[in-house]
């Protein structure tokens, strides 16, 4: 069955590790859910950058709230207002097909909601997208890469990263944008997307009590840790 998952409140490392467990138990399956944080801010960051750019850059921005290096690409991540997402599906395209289609899904119909939305078209060199920039970590809502979506005021506003588990898909996707979080109409616009780029209907659904255990026992063991944290 395919679905649109709904948890309860949960920290920035539960969301990693209940995502990666989303993967392994629902392969070939669809879901998309919508994140439900704890109270404060957070901070999520590409799995292929150095720690020690990002712990700098955090630093650098009087950051306080929790930080996870998420199992997905990208860069630097601030988790404060915004809407973040995860789509799991399984698709044999390339990374950068699934990105490009899915985001001009989501940039229609953020479109026929009323709400303005362009995707950022200039070709940038394979250097844009590394995980560090001139010895700093790259910040994924400050240097847009092609496909990402734009508001009208030249700011990103949806940003996402990637990863393959077999023909499995994990995308993980923040949208950033005045009252993101209480505006409805983002989060129906990407529902629909969803629906029109994979051709499926959702089911909404609360996860099951064995699934939740499960990516919180993640947390503990893997993201929450040193292992994980300092990988790189």
């Amino acid at each position: 069955m395919n679905i649109l998952a709904t948890t309860p409140p949960l920290n920035v490392y539960q969301h990693m590790a209940l995502d990666e467990t989303l993967v392994r138990e629902r392969a070939g399956k669809v879901t998309l859910r919508f994140y439900n944080w704890t109270p404060g801010p957070a901070l999520t960051f590409g799995y292929a950058q150095f720690v020690r750019e990002v712990r700098a850059q955090v630093q650098a921005q009087h950051f306080a709230g929790e930080i996870c290096r998420r199992p997905t690409g990208g860069g630097v991540v601030y988790h404060i207002d915004d809407l973040t997402f995860s789509l799991i599906f399984s698709s044999t395209d390339k990374p950068t097909e699934i990105y490009k289609n899915l985001h001009g899904a989501i940039q229609a119909a953020l479109t026929l909601s009323g709400l303005s939305a362009q995707l950022f078209d200039k070709k940038l060199p394979a250097s844009a997208y590394a995980p560090s920039q001139h010895q700093q970590a790259s910040a994924c809502f400050t240097n847009p890469v092609e496909n990402d979506l734009m508001q009208a005021n030249g700011q990103k506003m949806l940003g996402g990263a990637i990863r393959r588990f077999g023909q499995t898909v994990l995308y993980q996707g923040s949208l950033q944008a005045p009252n993101a979080r209480q505006n409805p109409a983002y989060k129906q616009a990407i529902i629909n997307a969803v629906r029109s780029f994979l051709d499926v209907n959702l089911k909404i659904g609360p996860l099951t009590t064995p699934t939740l255990a499960m990516a919180k026992q993640l947390a503990v063991t893997q993201y929450n840790t040193p292992a994980w944290m300092e990988k790189f």
